[in-house]
């Protein structure tokens, strides 16, 4: 049954917050069941943050349900120009986030089922949250056929993957989190978590690509809403706590004192892009010039997010070797985005305001090093 969540009823059954927060001043006793009402996919991974950060777990174990609008989120060591096609996500306008916890990159939407199992450190058991949802999916269809994997990850009919798991433990509490494939949109999941980007070195955690399906497609009766139901009532059962789920808004600071901070910082450039681990790129593109290809060589050293170093290497009778020279020390400093690139085109052109054809290698350059980004 869902409840709204109010003052009145704010958990009414967790207590002891780690630090003070205006709000939560009843008592309570045991578990709690809580899903979104946003869909945005920075305010839901605040809500983990802020659970992980004041909530006392001891013997009182906390389910969050939550769907996002499209989007892909990586794992807290990953590089997302090794996961995803970043220049489709700039296009479709597909968020990108950076969770907190480690594992593979994985796409959201709202025909996928987010389930976050907070517990204390000592209470935490991967295994037993996804036989949890197995016994969960049985309840509501007998005849499936899902089995958790060595990895953690549920897989329907022994081949096809329904969900991955990732985990961040901390000194006292953890978390547990996965993903539960019901309506997903496969064709752009496929399309979105292939990266165009070639000669790419990095030592970030690389995902493990997998044969996927929903959970739709087995059984039209297995809607998201269906299915979140039964697994919070297989979760009350098992915790002996109240089958409720509480309704929440992630935005609400008289419930989440500094939350929406959280949110912010989780959509920063500095967090999405420079936490990726150091990496470089070394490829090359071809360019047209009197009817016969140029190749144009790059090699891009980025450290948190910006570039360290610069070889941009064209031959000389094409881009005379100062201009390359002034193009590398330029880019020295600067964000490995777009935008960055096109403020220091417009800046180089200002250099040299009368020289059109040089302009036009500038403009054909840096659209090549754009497209790698």
């Amino acid at each position: 049954m869902l409840i709204p969540f109010s003052m009145k009823n704010c958990f009414q059954l967790l207590c002891n917050l780690k630090v003070p927060a205006a709000g939560f001043k009843n008592r309570v006793k045991s578990g709690l069941i809580l899903q979104s009402i946003s869909s945005d996919v920075y305010q839901n991974l605040a809500v983990e943050d802020w659970i992980h950060d004041h909530m006392n777990l001891e013997g009182k174990p906390v389910l969050f349900l939550w769907r996002n609008s499209p989007s892909i989120v990586i794992g807290r060591h990953q590089n997302p120009w090794q996961e995803c096609n970043l220049n489709l996500m700039r296009e479709e306008g597909i968020k990108l986030a950076r969770r907190r916890s480690g594992g593979g990159t994985v796409y959201h939407d709202m025909g996928n089922i987010n389930l976050t199992f907070f517990t204390t450190k000592k209470k935490y058991d991967r295994m037993q949250n996804l036989k949890l949802v197995v016994r969960a999916l049985n309840a509501v269809q007998p005849q499936l056929d899902v089995q958790a994997t060595k990895r953690c990850d549920l897989l329907l009919d022994g081949q096809f993957k329904i969900s991955g798991t990732a985990s961040k433990i901390g000194r006292t509490t953890a978390y547990h989190h996965c993903t539960l494939l019901c309506s997903t949109d496969r064709t752009f999941l496929s399309s979105l978590l292939k990266s165009p980007y070639q000669g790419i070195r990095s030592n970030a955690t690389a995902s493990i690509p997998s044969i996927v399906k929903n959970l739709l497609e087995k059984d039209p009766t297995l809607t998201c809403e269906v299915l979140m139901n039964a697994i919070a009532t297989e979760y009350a059962a098992y915790h002996q706590i109240d089958n409720h789920i509480n309704l929440i808004n992630p935005t609400d600071e008289t419930l989440f004192p500094g939350i929406n901070n959280k949110a912010k910082e989780l959509q920063t450039w500095e967090w999405i892009y420079g936490k990726t681990p150091k990496f470089s790129i070394n490829t090359s593109f071809n360019v047209l010039y009197e009817q016969s290809h140029l190749e144009i060589k790059i090699f891009i050293d980025i450290k948190g997010g910006r570039i360290e170093i610069c070889n941009i290497e064209a031959p000389d009778h094409w881009l005379p070797l100062e201009i390359c020279d002034k193009l590398n020390s330029s880019f020295i400093g600067s964000k490995f985005c777009p935008n960055e690139i096109t403020m220091l085109t417009n800046i180089l052109h200002r250099t040299c305001p009368e020289d059109d054809e040089l302009h036009s290698k500038w403009n054909i350059l840096c659209e090549k090093i754009k497209g790698i980004m």
